[in-house]
């Protein structure tokens, strides 16, 4: 009978700082709104991620379709004039937004689901078992990102499977750091030791106890990571190793037309503002992320 209210007493500082914890990560998205750099990189990611969506359902003409000799100049027949094969620039621009944001976020989304999974057991088991999942995520750091994906899709071809995969375990160790060092931090604290001594599995004590509490700065890595993979899988695209032909992709369009960049610049000019667009867009929302975590502008919030 006396063990009850001890472990009655154990559960109660539990309970009550689970709750005003856990709204870490809503609080940071409210000062992060706040902040003007974040409403225009919203605003411009839905409007790109709009196109991406819809743009095909309004597209003139089919990606595929020869509309115009190669390289003709803008038109009425066609606004942004025709590619190396005739095919219309607009149509295809419209049509090749959708994989660029789904490989994207896929590959940013497996990084960040496998990162954060290894960075909490790092961080809270310690000893040998950090150690050696750490020196393994070491060993994946030390390739080149491009260069190890261009490895394995030289081996096994251009399966977009593999480009995500690949993409995404580019960004584990780096994502696995972070999570690690907030980890270690919140393990610490009285409330994780007290739902470990009361018995709580470590499951329910990552999944339920850490993982909220660090959840702040995972938002601004995942914000980070997502504009590195639009970049990446664009670059594999341009190289070759990403979307194949006749597929309609910004990154691979740039790669089909890089030869009329001086007579016909405006072939190029429309998938590389889309993609460029795109790209500023991510860092500004996630760098207003990091300034509402770090409290940078908190007063002003007109950064």
């Amino acid at each position: 009978m006396s063990l009850e209210p001890e472990v009655t007493s154990a559960e109660a500082p539990i309970s009550v700082s689970r709750a005003p914890r856990r709204r870490e990560w809503v609080q940071t998205l409210v000062e992060a709104w706040a902040l003007r750099r974040t409403k225009v990189g919203f605003v411009i990611f839905v409007i790109l991620l709009m196109i991406a969506l819809f743009g095909r359902f309004v597209a003139p003409y089919t990606p595929t379709e020869f509309v115009g000799r190669p390289f003709s100049d803008p038109s009425a027949a066609y606004w942004l004039g025709t590619d190396f094969l005739g095919r219309d620039v607009l149509t295809r621009v419209l049509h090749g937004g959708l994989s660029v944001f789904v490989l994207g976020i896929s590959a940013t989304v497996i990084g960040t689901v496998f990162g954060v999974s290894l960075g909490l057991v790092a961080g809270y088991a310690r000893r040998a078992v950090d150690e050696a999942i750490m020196r393994v995520l070491d060993v994946v750091l030390a390739f080149p990102s491009v260069v190890l994906a261009m490895l394995f899709v030289s081996i096994l071809g251009p399966r977009l499977w593999l480009i995500v995969l690949m993409v995404g375990v580019s960004h584990m160790p780096r994502i696995a750091r972070v999570t690690r060092a907030a980890t270690v931090e919140v393990v610490a604290r009285d409330f994780v030791r007290a739902a470990a001594a009361v018995g709580v599995p470590r499951r329910k004590i990552l999944l339920y106890e850490v993982l909220p509490n660090i959840s702040s700065p995972l938002l601004v890595e995942f914000g980070l990571r997502l504009t590195y993979s639009i970049i990446m899988i664009a670059a594999l695209s341009f190289i070759g190793f990403g979307m194949q032909p006749p597929a309609a992709d910004w990154g691979l369009m740039i790669n089909e037309n890089r030869i009329a960049i001086i007579t016909q610049p405006w072939v190029l000019l429309a998938p590389v503002l889309m993609i460029g667009a795109l790209t500023i867009s991510a860092n500004l929302m996630a760098d207003g992320l990091s300034r509402a975590l770090v409290g940078i502008d908190r007063d002003t919030a007109q950064a």
